[in-house]
């Protein structure tokens, strides 16, 4: 079987925020308005030719009252739970690129789900700028090289083998921080595992997106 490429899955992410769109009777500019993103943003990404983060997907998805996972699996189509969902190594899943960050989910997704898995490489350049706020917890491992995780006014370098749980609640982000691309798995959990229309990576205002003042340093042991 041939496996999917970025392009491939920029494509079904778009074609699916289209129906969705389309269904709800949204404009792309009613659809930008509603979901805080530009209407060229959105006209290329339903045309698979833009990207977008995981905290962009989860906006418009929110706007259009569908679950992340349905962009993925198709809508409509995903299990209301996942029962047995099997990822290897040689599976190659295409990484998505966004802003400061590329990923892939491998694990949840459903909308039943309680807790959901991604990837992440943070690039040694183009980091990620803005601070992410969403309820629940969220535990990050990193698989390889060095890792800046920023949470409110404290900073925590983490080097291969570290983690950091943190109530992601909290203004954080993470940047790579050896020199190098870095990657880590994370794996994020609702505050209510009973709110089925849990949406967790929510931007955080402007007034967050600038590093807090009086930051300080500290390294996991």
């Amino acid at each position: 079987m041939q496996k999917p490429d970025a392009s491939d899955a920029n494509a079904q992410i778009g074609a699916c925020i289209k129906v969705a769109r389309t269904a709800e009777k949204l404009t792309l500019s009613a659809l930008a308005e509603k979901c805080g993103l530009t209407e060229s943003f959105l006209s290329k990404l339903e045309r698979g030719v833009a990207s977008a983060s995981i905290a962009n997907l989860l906006q418009i998805c929110a706007a259009l009252n569908i679950e992340i996972g349905s962009l993925f699996d198709g809508l409509g189509n995903a299990p209301a739970r996942t029962r047995v969902s099997v990822h290897r190594r040689s599976d190659d899943f295409a990484f998505i690129p966004s802003t400061g960050y590329s990923w892939k989910r491998v694990g949840g997704g459903s909308p039943k789900d309680e807790m959901e898995v991604f990837h992440l490489v943070l690039p040694e350049t183009d980091r990620m700028e803005a601070y992410v706020s969403h309820p629940g917890q969220e535990h990050c491992f990193v698989i390889s090289g060095e890792v800046l995780f920023e949470v409110g006014e404290e900073s925590f370098h983490l080097s291969t083998g570290d983690s950091i749980f943190i109530d992601s609640q909290q203004p954080h982000r993470a940047r790579s921080a050896g020199g190098t691309d870095a990657q880590i798995l994370m794996t994020v959990a609702a505050a209510d595992i009973s709110r089925i229309d849990f949406d967790w990576w929510r931007p955080t205002r402007a007034a967050l997106q600038e590093r807090p003042q009086g930051s300080s340093n500290g390294r996991t042991s």
